[in-house]
């Protein structure tokens, strides 16, 4: 039997209570009705018997388990009819007879007649109850009884704000179970004012001033993370600010300064529901974030997942950092996105018996495809200036990574919001930037005489290295940029030999090796002059493909001449960024009238617009 519905109706409970509705309605004595009721009962027991001796030759027939069943969400709702709720009492009579169950039964028998209406006054007034609240409600039933004329009071307290009411029955459990803590909280002034009032569309369950007391019984630390986000908590508040970073805006520039100011970035990416919201809560209720002498920030880097809009208004009231790039050179830079082959963040490792330095280097690949689309598995080894055709589509889910901006800035609206333009962090002007947000964002002023800040940190060289050079089993050399977007740990104990080589052609290249490993080199005059003589010819080889693919970059007059040739497609991309830029244009119009590139483009379009007309005419 896959009914699920069918089943409940087969229980003995539903048997029983079914017999006694309808002797009350064709009537009949007392006497009649426990005979029937007594026959039913044998006559399921016998078939309960059968049924089991069945499967033991026949397990096959087994029902099915009855959360399987297709239509297990409707059967739950049989369990409150009044026939159900009958049967029930009468198979607990029936069970302490020999205790006075029977003196009982009159009285149980009005008092679930009474429940019973209960219930259909709740399902009737309430379009919410689904099979989890249902299931909340069998789990709890006598709770919710005892609690009722209050239950009855916040839902028609909260009739009219459909929201917190998705809520309750959403967790319905867990509602129940908390109810004195949850009603406090449901007709205080707060929730009112900060949720009620604005009819915010994610309101919070508990309240968020005691979630942040370690001391409350109930706080962040003992709730899943799971369980808060579908509850509405806001995320704790234990950190800065958040930062708006999207990619080829400067985001990795930017997010490495701020850890030199001792501000750590939580980045959060996945396109499933809640996911960035759950690592991030379980991040910040930890003991690596609690007992930590860095502070932190909420990295936003892209707007590609599910429930954008929930994420964003679980966000504390914390201001809002937003950084912003000519969105033409932005494009030029999204076009020349390099990874080494190997994957960005790895370190590429080189046994020096390897002479073959031209394919050693030749490791970049250039990841944007002509589609537009991000493959980090790519063998692209040319960037792609037709991928701007694909990237003109606004439906582009690529552009949720490097433009889109509008929606989110819609819902920090009310937050104290800051604008930089990525050239503000572009070499003398980094260190001006950083001490002006410190005082705004509450992190130390940069150091002056970090020269970290003065650097240009993502380049084909710090796509290609680090990287180790194998010597022996005893010996392991490290080359690496001084400075990069990618945090280098340099090794205790270890020296840097830089000065050893004459083929070093940049300043933020460093080579560096353990102490014993050095030691072991310069006892054996012979080898060290081998590891002279590769690494040199190494650094040249590098060098030469660094220049290679310098070469190879798209260039801002290429986006620019790419545009005037494809008319279609700059009206397109134009329009995109019309609707992109409103608020940055309302708000900090300086910055989108600095961005040079832009306004070629924007009169570039208008020229091209003319000239359509001037045709048509």
């Amino acid at each position: 039997m896959n009914s699920a519905i069918e089943r409940v109706k087969n229980h003995l409970a539903y048997k029983l209570g079914q017999t006694v509705i309808e002797h009350r309605h064709n009537g009949g004595g007392y006497l009649t009705l426990f005979k029937k009721l007594y026959k039913i009962k044998k006559q399921h027991q016998k078939e309960k018997q059968i049924y089991q001796e069945t499967i033991k030759v026949f397990p096959q027939l087994k029902y099915p388990n009855l959360e399987t069943c297709p239509d297990y969400s409707e059967s739950l709702r049989y369990k409150f009819h009044l026939s159900y709720m009958l049967g029930e009492v009468l198979i607990k009579a029936g069970k302490t007879w020999h205790k006075g169950g029977g003196f009982k039964l009159k009285n149980n028998i009005k008092k679930v007649n009474k429940e019973f209406q209960i219930f259909r006054e709740i399902f009737k007034e309430f379009d919410q109850i689904n099979s989890s609240v249902l299931k909340g409600l069998i789990d709890n039933k006598q709770l919710f009884l005892k609690e009722f004329p209050r239950i009855k009071n916040i839902l028609k307290i909260h009739q009219d704000y459909k929201a917190i009411l998705d809520n309750i029955f959403h967790n319905f459990n867990y509602f129940i179970q908390n109810f004195d803590l949850i009603e406090e909280w449901l007709l205080s002034d707060d929730f009112k004012e900060r949720y009620k009032k604005e009819n915010h569309p994610y309101p919070s369950l508990l309240d968020p001033k005691k979630l942040n007391d370690e001391n409350e019984e109930i706080n962040y630390h003992n709730i899943p993370a799971e369980l808060a986000w579908e509850m509405n908590l806001p995320l704790p508040e234990n950190y800065e600010f958040v930062g708006f970073f999207l990619h080829t805006n400067g985001e990795k520039a930017m997010e490495r300064f701020l850890k030199e100011v001792g501000i750590a970035l939580i980045g959060a990416f996945g396109y499933e529901d809640g996911k960035r919201y759950i690592s991030i809560f379980t991040f910040l209720i930890s003991e690596a974030c609690t007992y930590n002498d860095l502070k932190f920030a909420i990295g936003i880097l892209d707007v590609n997942c599910q429930q954008y809009d929930k994420f964003c208004f679980l966000l504390q009231n914390k201001p809002i950092l937003i950084l912003l790039r000519d969105p033409i050179d932005s494009l030029k830079s999204f076009i020349n996105v390099r990874h080494q082959k190997n994957g960005f963040n790895e370190i590429f490792k080189i046994d020096i018996s390897n002479t073959d330095f031209d394919k050693i280097n030749d490791r970049i690949v250039y990841v944007h495809e002509s589609n537009g689309c991000f493959n980090p598995d790519t063998n692209q080894k040319f960037p792609s200036i037709d991928s701007i055709k694909a990237l003109s589509d606004p439906n582009h889910w690529m552009l949720m990574y490097n433009i889109r901006r509008n929606k989110t800035i819609e819902f920090f609206r009310f937050n104290k919001i800051i604008y930089i333009d990525m050239m503000d962090i572009v070499g003398d002007k980094t260190l001006f930037t950083l001490e002006k947000l410190s005082k705004i964002l509450n992190f130390s002023a940069p150091d002056k005489n970090n020269k970290i800040f003065y650097q240009q940190l993502y380049s084909p060289l710090t796509i290609l290295l680090p990287c180790i050079i194998k010597v022996n089993n005893k010996v392991k050399i490290f080359v690496a940029n001084r400075f990069s977007v990618k945090k280098i740990q340099i090794m205790e104990n270890c020296i840097d030999i830089t000065d050893k080589f004459k083929e070093i052609f940049h300043e933020n290249l460093i080579i560096f090796c353990p102490k014993d490993h050095f030691d072991n080199l310069i006892n054996n005059q012979t080898l060290y002059n081998v590891v002279l003589e590769y690494i040199n010819k190494f650094l040249i080889s590098l060098k030469k493909r660094i220049n290679i693919e310098k070469n190879k970059e798209v260039k801002v007059g290429d986006v620019l001449d790419y545009f005037k040739k494809n008319i279609s497609v700059a009206k397109s991309y134009k329009d995109i960024l019309d609707e992109e830029l409103v608020y940055i244009k309302q708000h900090r119009p300086d910055i989108v009238a600095s961005w040079t590139y832009y306004q070629e483009f924007e009169k570039m379009c208008k020229e091209l617009d003319d000239d359509i007309q001037e045709k048509d005419l």
